[in-house]
């Protein structure tokens, strides 16, 4: 039996570039980057120094707050660089692997036979906790805590997202092995969502609670269907993890092993054949966007994740730890002469003024990174709240986090929200305000102040 959730505010962005349902093996990388920055609110204390050599699945670091949340090697290799920033902050892990590959080995898992604490054990020792994440405050989940359920979204709506139905084809008994561990963690239920028509592996699963979304985006967003269906009050916790997250649980429980492979989905405008790629969390993004259609001496915007919420990476830099998507699009650094000024039938806009994209509404667009204007104070229009589905006043809640005032934003709903919930108003915002980072801010404020 399934529940359904029809979103009706939001706004889907038709853009070109859509990868097509075809695999193929990337270059196999040399170097594998890990970032820390990727893990937002962990200090990193190494244990992999440089000139150490590691397996797949060896620890490179613990987390200073919590160290039984470890963080692995992706591949095996040595460690070459530890890339250091200011105050000798540790910024990269850089890993060249080797060939071939050995993992370690923590033993197949008795999923039927295990206790909570003993799943909870298995997936800390082996590096795959940071795969779960939690709300409030999106970031890796306290293992000292239990959440009220678990979610797992298996609808991708954002522009140009990995197809999660084409991703985890023939994974039904990773998946199965993973939520079946999981639900041992929570006396609560453990909800999948997906799209209402998908042929998603999801669907088969059991000691779930089914759901189908319909909707524009962000109805694929964790944080919107954590609102429709259970949404979280004050002293709650919920945890999350993402479908590709589940596939490595799943087999490091049957297999023992760390096998930190993906599926990207290489998208955008300035790619001239988007398909997906087998690729290792880590690696070379150049492994993938050159040679396979990319210009390299063009001006386009590499993005690790999709372009709403996704990150700016360079030519050379990684694929971040959580993403399947590398967007790559025209860099809107162009000057549009008196373009506040004259008709627009190139541009996305939820607005009819001097806008034509509602006039067909199917069409697909070649965008920029443009933000065709500069920013400015908020102006009230109330286009955040067209593509705003949480019963949350977003205009609000934003301001409540920049004047940080703790008492308002726990009563407008500070602890369902993180960052990507507000990609779309950000995109919307006639006043270009940074919606995703004043969120991030004010709850980085609230685990300070709070805890």
């Amino acid at each position: 039996m399934s529940n359904d959730i029809r979103i009706k505010k939001g706004l889907d962005i038709k853009l070109n570039g859509e990868a097509e349902k075809t695999v193929e093996q990337a270059v196999i990388s040399n170097y594998c980057t890990i970032r820390p920055e990727d893990f937002h609110g962990v200090i990193p204390k190494l244990v992999a120094k440089e000139g150490t050599s590691v397996n797949a699945g060896g620890v490179l670091f613990y987390n200073k707050a919590i160290e039984a949340v470890k963080f692995v090697s992706p591949v095996s290799g040595k460690v070459v660089e530890i890339v250091r920033g200011p105050k000798r902050r540790i910024d990269a892990i850089k890993i060249e692997a080797s060939k071939p590959q050995t993992f370690e080995d923590f033993g197949k898992f008795d999923i039927d036979g295990a206790t909570a604490e003993s799943v909870k054990s298995h997936l800390l020792q082996a590096g795959c906790w940071p795969f779960v994440k939690q709300r409030p405050y999106d970031v890796i989940a306290n293992p000292e805590k239990a959440p009220k359920a678990i979610f797992i979204s298996g609808y991708a709506s954002a522009p140009l997202a990995a197809d999660l139905d084409f991703t985890l084809q023939g994974k039904e008994a990773e998946l199965q092995a993973a939520v079946s561990a999981l639900a041992k963690l929570t006396e609560g239920k453990v909800h999948v969502s997906v799209g209402k028509s998908s042929n998603s592996p999801l669907t088969g699963l059991s000691g779930v609670t089914l759901h189908k979304v319909s909707g524009p985006h962000p109805s694929g967003n964790v944080g919107t269907q954590i609102n429709k269906i259970d949404p979280i009050n004050k002293g709650e916790v919920v945890w999350t993890v993402n479908p590709q997250d589940l596939v490595i649980i799943g087999e490091l429980l049957l297999t023992g092993k760390f096998n930190a492979e993906r599926l990207v989905a290489l998208v955008g405008s300035s790619v001239q054949k988007p398909r997906y790629f087998k690729t290792v969390i880590g690696s070379e993004v150049s492994t993938m966007i050159y040679d396979k259609g990319v210009e390299q001496s063009g001006n386009d915007r590499i993005i690790s994740g999709n372009v709403l919420s996704g990150k700016e990476i360079k030519a050379d830099g990684a694929l971040d730890y959580y993403s399947n998507t590398i967007s790559v699009i025209p860099e809107g650094d162009d000057y549009d002469f008196f373009g506040w000024n004259k008709p627009v039938f190139n541009k996305v806009s939820t607005s009819r003024a001097l806008t034509f994209s509602w006039l067909n509404p199917n069409k697909k667009y070649d965008l920029d990174t443009n933000t065709n204007g500069e920013h400015r104070a908020f102006v009230v229009t109330g286009n955040y709240e067209e593509v705003f589905p949480l019963d949350i006043f977003p205009m609000q809640i934003l301001k409540a986090c920049m004047y940080k005032d703790l008492d308002e934003m726990e009563a407008l709903g500070m602890y369902e929200v993180a960052p990507e919930d507000f990609a779309l108003t950000e995109f919307v915002c006639v006043s270009k305000q940074p919606h995703q980072k004043i969120i991030r801010e004010g709850l980085d404020l609230m685990i300070k102040e709070i805890g």
